[in-house]
């Protein structure tokens, strides 16, 4: 509104947005606080207007906010959405250009502070296909896709798309299947050909979709399936094991992880940087990866006795 004409006051603002007077000049303050050059006439009656350099976008962040979107942006820029890289170095310029001082100078400190890596390995995802699914899942448009699993097979989709979730450095999309009437997780790299159908659909559930995601992946039928005793209580338990390595249960007096893996090494390599102690009860190929594993462990930090100089 103060952009709109030159000078508001105090009384016309707060009927204009159904405000008290105190509530003006509240909102006034926290303008100036976010950067805002407003400045306000003399006595009660008096008004504001924008001084100069005021013609600013609408960008109304407090300090942490600024941080955590400033942060977000590095953090996209440095990769996981193919074609998003330079947009997100291009928006963390705009924004540092815009924010007050002090919280210019906290973003650029942590970003001098903050090293971010990301593996050459993780899929990458065609932030066109991001979007539109995004857009499906907001206004409850059926899709149709072709999707290939992990043994290579390949099937025709029609879904009703509820979230979309980054996990493990993958996206996935919850949905429902129609030809299946079932809820299922969809990995984004094995999807093609995505289309919105133009049919919407009535949300009738309001499903924990990160939590989906989290299960599908745990409880992914794995070759190798362990049965794991932890030496620890269940709270502890739980914060220590992500949903998405496998699910700890108490059953009867023991607290018990189930997960799997595609190699029993991998299980064992897990097992041993638990910070408690645990028990194997299945299978017993991953006790035998397991005492291998010590063993090598072991080999390599033994002593070497040192050569003698000439």
């Amino acid at each position: 509104m103060l952009q709109t004409r030159p000078h508001w006051s105090a009384v016309e603002l707060g009927d204009r947005l159904g405000i008290t007077e105190r509530t003006v000049r509240r909102d006034v303050t926290r303008l100036r606080d976010l950067g805002y050059p407003v400045v306000a006439d003399a006595g009660r009656t008096g008004g504001y207007e924008l001084g100069r350099g005021g013609a600013l976008p609408p960008l109304l962040l407090s300090d942490d906010e600024s941080v955590a979107v400033a942060m977000g942006l590095r953090a996209a820029a440095n990769g996981g959405v193919a074609g998003y890289e330079e947009a997100a170095v291009a928006a963390l310029a705009k924004l540092e250009q815009m924010l007050p001082a002090t919280v210019r100078e906290r973003v650029l400190a942590l970003n001098a502070a903050t090293v971010l890596t990301r593996t050459s390995g993780e899929p990458a995802i065609d932030p066109d296909v991001l979007l539109m699914l995004a857009q499906a899942c907001r206004r409850a448009e059926r899709i149709r896709f072709r999707y290939r699993d992990g043994s290579g097979n390949l099937t025709e989709r029609r879904v009703e798309p509820y979230g979309l979730v980054n996990a493990e450095r993958r996206w996935y999309l919850v949905a429902r299947d129609l030809d299946r009437q079932a809820w299922r997780t969809f990995r984004l790299d094995r999807m093609s050909e995505q289309a919105l159908t133009g049919h919407r659909f009535v949300r009738v559930e309001d499903p924990d979709v990160g939590a989906m995601v989290s299960e599908g992946i745990a409880h992914t039928p794995y070759p190798w399936q362990a049965k794991v005793v932890l030496d620890t209580d269940l709270a502890t338990a739980l914060a220590e094991v992500p949903r998405t390595v496998g699910t700890v249960t108490v059953e009867g007096d023991e607290v018990v992880l189930r997960f799997g893996a595609n190699e029993v090494d991998w299980l064992a390599r897990y097992i041993a940087g638990l910070p408690f102690p645990a028990e194997v009860r299945s299978p017993p190929e991953l006790r035998t990866a397991l005492r291998a594993l010590g063993q090598r462990l072991q080999q390599s930090n033994r002593a070497r006795p040192r050569r003698a100089t000439p």
